[in-house]
């Protein structure tokens, strides 16, 4: 009985002095925000970075080989001559995103939203696009030169597009 009293009051002077907030806030960081960086060049191959932000930013020669950026957010950034092979970015933002000799080579962007994105010179053999929304125009050039089949989803990229 008196452990119950004890642990009671525990909590509650816990509660009072706002310890327990941040106990509780201890327990979840934030995703990363990289948004407005000049990243050329920067290494993020094999990390975690689910959910994180990288609107508007440089990521020129950037290497995200094997990245989890599951619901990542890219909008409006450079990605020339980018390394997304094998990432896994479904349900990532990536409109108004300019792909210039970039490699999305067996990467999975199931779900991805990529309105208003360039995809000049980029490899994209293998690459699952199921379910993504993307403008018209951008599914016709990409069916021209889609091949290969996503190693991790098993659909084939003209599949995964739509392509006739």
């Amino acid at each position: 009985m008196i452990f119950r009293y004890l642990a009671a009051f525990v909590l509650a002077f816990l509660v009072w002095s706002g310890q327990l907030s941040a106990i509780a806030l201890s327990q979840y960081a934030p995703p990363p925000s990289y948004s407005n960086a000049e990243l050329r060049g920067r290494d993020f191959s094999g990390q975690n970075l689910q959910v994180a932000e990288f609107s508007n930013t440089n990521l020129t020669t950037a290497n995200f080989v094997n990245a989890n950026l599951r619901g990542a957010v890219f909008s409006a950034s450079v990605m020339t001559e980018t390394n997304l092979q094998n990432a896994n970015l479904s349900s990532a933002m990536m409109d108004q995103i300019t792909f210039k000799r970039a490699s999305l080579k067996d990467a999975v962007l199931t779900d991805a939203i990529l309105f208003r994105s360039t995809f000049e010179d980029t490899d994209i053999t293998g690459a699952d696009f199921s379910n993504a929304l993307l403008d018209g125009a951008q599914v016709k050039k990409l069916c021209e030169r889609a091949s290969g089949v996503n190693p991790t989803t098993g659909t084939a990229t003209r599949d995964s597009l739509g392509c006739k």
